[in-house]
């Protein structure tokens, strides 16, 4: 049995969205970030980072919605969401599971909170330089998707596609989305159609971008 601490369309999406994919059974428990109860004692002592997810696993807690994709994934081998040891494809994903993680997650993070960046009097050069980036993230991942694969990494969905949907949603708002990209677009309509990921959106309230 897992519990899931999540807050809406935040990173705990991700895993959320998995969880309700592998058809597991799980508690789900929201945080509230407005409140600040990802700050409190009660939680903090769940994920000293105070944020989230948090996913407990057999009584423990864990963090880092990108290592708990990957936890889940390797906890559930049936569910083959990602290219094994061995794998002719399995330096492609774990490098693009990494650069998601690495490279884009932190750009949002600089979109969203600039002021974390260089302080609250760089605020616009922070916005622009983590824009450049997040822009150059989906270039990249247009350009990975032009061979005309289905996902992300191959003809195997991943959790990669579980973290890099998640990303682009984020972008919705942006002055440049990630649909800007002929290949993404395909690749965001086909993944849209996904059950789950819609399920996902109800479960948490979200109604915007799912139906775009």
């Amino acid at each position: 049995m897992y519990k899931l601490y999540f807050a809406p369309g935040a990173a705990s999406f991700a895993v959320h969205w998995m969880l309700i994919e592998l058809g597991v059974p799980f508690e789900a428990v929201k945080v509230d970030l407005e409140a600040k109860e990802q700050k409190r004692p009660d939680y903090l002592k769940l994920n000293p980072s105070g944020l989230v997810p948090t996913l407990v696993i057999d009584g423990e807690p864990y963090a880092e919605a990108a290592a708990l994709l990957m936890l889940l994934a390797e906890r559930h081998p049936d569910a083959a969401l990602l290219y094994a040891p061995g794998d002719s494809l399995r330096a492609e994903f774990l490098q693009t599971m990494f650069y998601l993680a690495n490279t884009a997650q932190p750009a949002y993070r600089l979109w969203f909170y600039p002021e974390e960046g260089a302080g609250p009097e760089n605020i616009e050069a922070t916005k622009s330089a983590a824009r450049a980036r997040i822009e150059a993230v989906w270039r990249r991942i247009d350009g990975q998707l032009s061979d005309g694969r289905r996902f992300i990494v191959g003809d195997l969905l991943t959790v990669a596609d579980f973290f890099g949907v998640m990303l682009a949603r984020w972008s919705r708002n942006m002055p440049r989305p990630a649909h800007d990209w002929p290949h993404v677009a395909d690749y965001l309509g086909r993944m849209k159609e996904m059950a789950s990921l819609r399920e996902t959106h109800t479960r948490e309230g979200l109604t915007d971008w799912i139906n775009d």
